[in-house]
This record gives C-alpha cells, sequence and structure tokens, in this order.
C-alpha cells in the first residue's frame, strides 16, 4: 500500500526504518492493548472497554505496516496464553479462548488496524470528517469479523445482533468522536510547532 503522508509515529518518534524503534512502539502498543481490555468504564447498557479504540488509534497512529505488527504481537502474547483479553484468565487463555465466541472480534482488530493505518496513510486522520470515516470502517471490519465467527459459534439462531452488536454501538460513537477530537488535534499541534521553528 502506498502512503503519500506521514504517520503520527514518524512525526512523533522519527525513524521509521529503526527496528528498536519499531520494537520499542511495538511491544508498546501491545501493552496498551493489554491494559485497555482490562479496563472498564461503566456504560449503558454493558460497560465499556477501551480496546476497539486504541486498536484503532495504533492502526491509525503507526501506519498499517507498524499497526498490524503490534496487533500482531498481542495476538501472539494471548495465543501463547499471557492473560491479555479482557476475560483472562477467568475465561480460559490462548488458542482456546481465541477460538471461543470472541475470537473474530480479535481477528477483526488485525485488518481494522491495516485499514485504519492504510487511510491515515492518504491524510485521513488529518480531518475531523475523515477520521470519523476512518473509525467507522474499523468498527465495521471488526463486527464483520465479530459477528461473522460469533454467529458461526453459538448458532445462527440465536440472538447475535443483539449479543454482539447493539449493546456496544453507543459506547463506539463516543469513541469514535473522540478520535475525531484527539487526531486532527493532534496535527494542528505538530504543524503549529514545526511552522514555530
Amino acid at each position: 500500500m502506498h502512503s503519500n503522508h506521514a504517520t503520527l509515529a514518524d512525526q512523533v518518534v522519527p525513524g521509521h526504518s529503526s527496528l528498536a524503534r519499531n520494537a520499542i512502539l511495538a511491544v508498546t502498543g501491545s501493552l496498551l492493548l493489554w491494559v485497555s481490555a482490562k479496563l472498564q468504564v461503566p456504560f449503558y447498557p454493558v460497560p465499556v472497554t477501551m480496546q476497539t479504540f486504541v486498536v484503532l488509534m495504533i492502526g491509525t497512529a503507526y501506519g498499517w505496516r507498524l499497526g498490524a505488527a503490534t496487533v500482531a504481537l498481542y495476538l501472539l502474547q494471548g495465543a501463547l496464553g499471557m492473560p491479555v483479553f479482557a476475560g483472562t484468565p477467568e475465561k480460559g487463555i490462548g488458542l482456546a479462548y481465541m477460538m471461543g465466541p470472541t475470537g473474530g472480534y480479535l481477528a477483526g482488530y488485525l485488518v481494522a488496524a491495516c485499514l485504519t493505518g492504510a487511510l491515515a496513510g492518504l491524510g485521513w486522520d488529518r480531518r475531523p470528517s475523515t477520521t470519523i470515516l476512518s473509525m467507522v470502517a474499523g468498527n465495521v471490519v471488526i463486527y464483520a469479523f465479530g459477528l461473522a465467527w460469533l454467529g458461526t459459534v453459538v448458532g445462527w439462531d440465536k440472538p447475535v445482533l443483539a449479543w454482539g452488536l447493539t449493546p456496544f454501538l453507543l459506547g463506539d460513537l463516543l469513541k469514535i468522536a473522540l478520535a475525531a477530537a484527539i487526531l486532527p488535534t493532534t496535527w494542528k499541534l505538530i504543524a503549529g510547532r514545526s511552522s514555530s521553528r
């Protein structure tokens, strides 16, 4: 994928070809994903984690290659049995957990990070309107993978949308609004800092 625009990570932590820099960013991102899976914000109708927000922000800030590598590292940590996912270790760990009802969402994280990273490479994270579109696209990918797998595991005769989609929509709208406020504002601050030098 060809990108014309630098990512936020390129601006804040220069040297995108440095293996050490990319490794540090990937490990840091995987730790943020771990923390975001464990923190629950009381919300209606279900508590909200910030995990989808962090997935999409990592993809956007890191770009599609490093974003995908970071999410892949996180998934590898989980596959190896580290309790990095929401509900672990209480609901199981490792590949057994990943093959459970929520496994599709985890796969969706990887694709969504690629997508939002590619869109950031086109400059979509620099304006609120395109940031919203990018975040919506990322969420659609996560839900598509998540619901497809959930329906396969529990059966399509079950209320799959009521279990895996509708309770989370309001929280995701707020996270999209938060991203639309943070990303373009950050770019404006960077532009202002550059022009004042």
